[in-house]
């Protein structure tokens, strides 16, 4: 098939295909909205997501010159202010000085345009490149869990290929990379991520054949993933025939944490791609 000339990839919908194909076109393709309900209770995971959301505008605002003592006055809700404080006790160690929160990388890739918006990016030009991303869920997700997302892969693969803009115009190498997850949950325990060249090229080439592959696909061929249980934590279940209730809200957070369960996924990155 041939996608639209403007359709940008970036981490969300790239994770969306390689969970199910289905999915992927539903969403982003079709653009059918569909009237499901994603996690149960409704209202609590919305509230989170919200929260999540706006902990993120807090720490944009702090990191651009907005005081501690004035952002504290909009915190009205105990989760958000535990999170703040959190924030604020517990920021990553050891963050280069240069700090662009909510930076926007571009690049073209298999004759489109990848894209990623990083909450925070700390730099010591010609040195040293940290990304930072804030996370709110409940539960800590594992190290080989994170490793494995496609936000992890093109983040660090989009700062190595159109960083250098920040950088002084010279080129950002592999290991000069590292990714931090925080996690506003579990303050005192981010996850750190090297990268290297061996994997920069890897994913290259994991990059491109994705969006090869997907450009290469007719309309009958974007497949439901044939792992069912995927299904529970997705807006279009009932569409695809695969159960009409929704999965609860312990028992999604509870799969991300697990190690070796990569089901409950749909929403991790949602907040991170909110704005594209």
């Amino acid at each position: 098939m041939t996608l639209p000339t403007d359709f940008q990839f970036n981490q969300a919908n790239l994770q969306d295909y390689v969970d199910c194909r289905r999915r992927f076109q539903l969403r982003y393709l079709l653009q059918i909205a569909w009237p499901a309900i994603g996690v149960e209770p409704a209202l609590e995971h919305e509230r989170l997501l919200r929260l999540g959301a706006e902990l993120h505008r807090m720490i944009q605002q702090h990191t651009l010159g907005v005081s501690e003592e004035r952002l504290n006055r909009v915190v009205q809700d105990d989760d958000l202010n535990r999170w703040w404080q959190n924030y604020l006790q517990f920021l990553p160690a050891n963050l280069p000085q240069e700090r662009h929160p909510e930076t926007l990388l571009s690049a073209p890739i298999a004759g489109h345009r990848l894209v990623a918006k990083l909450d925070l990016l700390a730099i010591n030009p010609g040195e040293r490149v940290v990304i930072v991303d804030w996370k709110t869920s409940l539960r800590r997700p594992s190290k080989r869990w994170l490793v494995e997302r496609l936000q992890t892969r093109v983040y660090r693969y989009m700062i190595v290929r159109a960083g250098s803009y920040l950088n002084r115009s010279e080129p950002i190498h592999p290991e000069q990379v590292e990714m931090i997850y925080w996690f506003a949950n579990y303050p005192g325990r981010p996850e750190r991520l090297d990268y290297d060249d061996v994997q920069y090229k890897a994913d290259d080439v994991f990059l491109n054949c994705l969006v090869a592959e997907i450009e290469g696909l007719d309309e009958g061929e974007f497949d439901l993933t044939d792992q069912n249980e995927r299904c529970r934590y997705c807006y279009y279940r009932s569409l695809c025939l695969r159960g009409v209730k929704a999965g609860e809200i312990d028992g999604f957070w509870e799969e991300i944490r697990s190690s070796n369960n990569h089901d409950a996924d749909l929403e991790f990155d949602q907040i991170a791609e909110s704005e594209y």
